[in-house]
């Protein structure tokens, strides 16, 4: 017997649903609805510039037939990385002509079939590990405590640090979309910076950015809006997303309730697209699905179903999506079947379907 393989975005083995395209707001256009969704690589040099390695990983990808790819998390701060190995667009890096060479030869390569290429921004904030920062930065002086990842000690970021991360945002969302990328994806979930601000767990702040909801979310909205500003004006459409927690399913993190409404202000700040997901890493359901919030009585409700057991924040997306006119939203984790995903995009639920770990196997 003779075992074929072959991409699980090759058009011959998708549905009819999962084949259509999407066009976000913005104008950029999806062939499909399958998403590399983000995925650290850790393959960077050591000035934090991408390689042949990323070149040759992304047109593979590219080559799968995704109708879009997120890369993973290129950081706006080399100082607080998410790991030794990350992409990392600072300031500089409008002057650093090497880095831009890179950074196009990378958008090429993934560009390769077609595919709409994103870049996923972020800043490790409280979570960057104690090899790369002994005192990193977060909303408040709260240690990030994962079980056997060691994190360095955090103070709370300056009104000054919180300003020049916003400004960060916006310069690598101007970098990207100079190098030749559809668009840039500020990353909001998994307790990262932003997603610290969000949860009353880690911020602990008394000023114009704690307290209330909308303060928590205060530094989000801003970095948004600097970043559309950046990307503005004549040119290829350009997108720019949030991928953003249901949830942090954590005593004390952003509640769903809450990310339903940072979800309502985020299409009100006009974003072209949000991908559910939840956890950080002190909770990592983004990784162990149902089995981290398994004790939840919101999540026993949902039952057992196949849905229920690979699409494992679909039922929190589905809130997410009713309360939202004209954003497209993005699920990803858990996806495994072509009948799920189907079912999924069928229903109203999602737009699009995010993929991590089978794109690794079956790119």
């Amino acid at each position: 017997q003779v075992l074929i393989l072959c991409s699980i975005a090759d058009p011959s083995v998708m549905g009819e649903i999962t084949r259509s395209p999407l066009e976000l707001p913005c104008g950029v256009k999806l062939p499909n609805r399958l998403v590399k969704a983000a995925m650290t690589e850790g393959l960077a040099d050591p000035l934090s510039r991408p390689g042949e390695e990323l070149f040759k990983l992304y047109r593979t990808w590219g080559e799968g037939g995704c109708g879009a790819m997120i890369t993973g998390n290129i950081q706006i701060d080399r100082r607080y990385m998410e790991r030794p190995g990350n992409v990392a667009i600072e300031p500089s890096s409008a002057n650093d002509q090497a880095l831009l060479d890179s950074l196009k030869k990378m958008a090429e390569a993934g560009k390769c079939e077609g595919s709409a290429f994103i870049v996923q921004l972020g800043h490790a904030g409280r979570q960057t590990t104690y090899m790369v920062n002994k005192h990193p930065v977060g909303p408040s002086a709260v240690k990030s405590q994962p079980i056997g990842l060691p994190m360095g000690d955090p103070r709370a970021m300056t009104l000054g640090e919180i300003r020049d991360a916003v400004s960060r945002f916006a310069t690598a969302a101007k970098v990207c979309r100079d190098a030749g990328f559809d668009g840039v994806q500020l990353h909001a979930a998994h307790g990262y910076l932003l997603s610290s601000f969000l949860a009353p767990r880690a911020n602990r702040r008394t000023d114009e950015y704690g307290g209330t909801l909308d303060n928590r979310a205060r530094f989000l909205l801003e970095a948004v809006k600097e970043a559309k500003q950046a990307v503005s004006g004549e040119g290829p459409p350009f997108a720019v997303g949030v991928k953003l927690n249901c949830s942090d399913f954590l005593k004390g993190g952003l509640e769903h309730d809450e990310a339903i409404q940072v979800a309502r202000w985020l299409e009100d700040a006009g974003i072209d697209f949000i991908e559910v997901s939840g956890g950080s890493y002190e909770n990592p359901s983004m990784m162990l699905g149902p089995e981290a919030f398994k004790d939840m009585t919101s999540v026993r409700s949902l039952g057992t179903s196949t849905q229920i057991r690979e699409a494992y924040f679909l039922h929190f997306a589905k809130d997410i999506k009713a309360a939202l006119s004209k954003t497209p939203v993005m699920v990803t984790g858990g996806f495994r079947s072509k009948q799920v995903m189907e079912a999924a995009l069928a229903g109203g639920d999602a737009d699009m379907i995010g993929l991590g770990r089978p794109l690794c196997g079956m790119p």
